[in-house]
């Protein structure tokens, strides 16, 4: 620790040896009882001086003296609050004590304008507490002199600066919580290149996937065309040659010869109904959408007219809304409603009382058109099989289908930009949504997407 020492010069003679020796203002209360004084100005002295330790020990404020050497005399409770160092503890000390190391030329030259009888300002400095922590005072510096008018020692008044502390404070924890901050900053951005490399390379996968997806589909729609177009001519000829045989030679035939050709005729239709759904799912995906308005009341009325069964033993409650006109390819969505409308009679198929119905609403610029009907119903649990290419929920036995149908839905509508969904339950019937972009300015001429 540096000590404050002054020159010869600057001490100009020795200090007196009871201030060397230091004391606490306390100490300065003076009986009659521990000297004896000859006249009453000796008196009048003694309790000036007791007045004025009595007022130096309850100041708030640190009041300190030290010799020329540095050596602390007195410290006052205030200086004992402020530094956080008992009397017994600082006095004796250096009063480098209480000065940072970069401040003690300050002290010094202090001490050389003191001791050249100079007068010293009221000045801002730093000081260091017991604990360590450094504060702003305002020091008021004042010489010490004997009888003969001699510098023997500085008297200090330090005020803490309370403003300037506590927004040192609050600047020094700022700083703490920014450097969190920056921290923390850095650690999400390290995070964010992470998940930014992991999104990157992500959609590079997506990118490929849909690449590949996209040529599977092309190929499976080249197939599906050639061997649907390859298979039509042989069944042709094998429903045929079935046909005559059925007509000319049925009275050579045996039973069992005829029911098996019967079986070839019905599966020869099946089959001839699998081709066709395979050329026009095959289809879609080349044709391209001529859009216009399309009147879709007008279109389901139309088409319920030409698919409803005509059937005295049955009673059909069918409930057809009025629906909200779209822009869309009318040809392929005249297939949508055919497949839909022909399911909900299919799967009503073995109920005295059909109950279907036909609907639309608007919600956020989509229209959701609806079939619903009161049939066999499908269980959610094989939901996703629902739309797959030649995937059934029913047997045949039950139900007559090739399994391509809602393909063809759902294949259409994702070509308008739309949507396709299901709702349903065993034996309680099922409700198929198709959503399509609406907007009140409907296209009215046709043209190509």
């Amino acid at each position: 620790m540096s000590e404050i020492k002054p020159t010869k010069e600057q001490t100009g003679a020795t200090a007196n040896p009871t201030l060397q020796r230091g004391l606490r203002t306390s100490d300065l209360n003076i009986t009659d009882s521990e000297a004896v004084f000859q006249s009453e100005e000796q008196k009048m002295d003694i309790e000036y001086v007791q007045r004025l330790a009595a007022i130096i020990e309850s100041s708030d404020d640190a009041i300190i003296s030290n010799s020329l050497e540095g050596v602390i005399q007195t410290w006052n409770k205030g200086g004992e609050n402020m530094f956080g160092y008992t009397a017994e503890e600082a006095i004796g000390q250096n009063i480098s004590l209480i000065i940072p190391p970069e401040y003690i030329q300050e002290e010094k030259k202090i001490l050389a304008q003191i001791c050249n009888y100079e007068n010293v300002d009221i000045f801002e400095t730093v000081r260091i507490k017991k604990n360590g922590d450094r504060f702003q005072v305002t020091i008021t510096v004042s010489p010490l002199k004997d009888k003969e008018g001699r510098i023997t020692g500085i008297s200090k008044i330090l005020q803490e600066n309370l403003l300037i502390s506590n927004l040192k404070e609050l600047l020094f924890h700022a700083n703490q919580q920014l450097a969190f901050q920056n921290q923390d900053k850095e650690r999400l951005t390290s995070d964010l290149n992470v998940a930014n490399t992991e999104l990157i390379y992500q959609n590079e996968q997506n990118e490929k996937r849909v690449l590949e997806l996209e040529a599977a589909n092309k190929e499976l729609e080249s197939f599906s065309y050639s061997v649907s177009h390859d298979l039509t001519a042989p069944l042709r000829a094998i429903s045929g040659y079935t046909q005559i045989l059925l007509e000319d030679f049925t009275e050579k035939l045996a039973g069992k010869a005829k029911k098996a050709l019967d079986s070839i005729l019905r599966n020869s239709k099946r089959m001839r109904q699998l081709i066709n759904d395979l050329l026009v799912f095959s289809q879609i995906g080349k044709k391209k959408l001529v859009k216009s308005k399309v009147e879709m009341t007008t279109l389901v009325h139309d088409i319920v007219r030409d698919l409803q069964p005509e059937d005295p033993n049955r009673t059909f409650n069918l409930k057809v809304k009025k629906l909200e006109d779209i822009s869309g390819d009318k040809n392929l969505l005249r297939q949508v409603f055919v497949n839909l409308i022909s399911n909900a009679f299919k799967y009503t198929g073995k109920l005295k009382e059909v109950s279907i119905e036909i609907g639309s609403n608007i919600k956020n610029d989509q229209c959701i058109y609806y079939v619903k009907d009161n049939g066999a119903g499908f269980d959610m649990r094989y939901y996703k099989k629902l739309f797959g290419v030649f995937q059934r929920l029913h047997s045949n036995n039950e139900f007559e289908g090739t399994g391509i149908g809602l393909s063809i839905i759902q294949k259409i509508i994702n070509k308008h930009g739309g949507k396709v969904w299901a709702e349903g339950k065993v034996d309680e019937g099922a409700c198929f949504y198709v959503s399509l972009p609406w907007s009140e300015n409907l296209e009215t001429t046709d043209f190509n997407l």
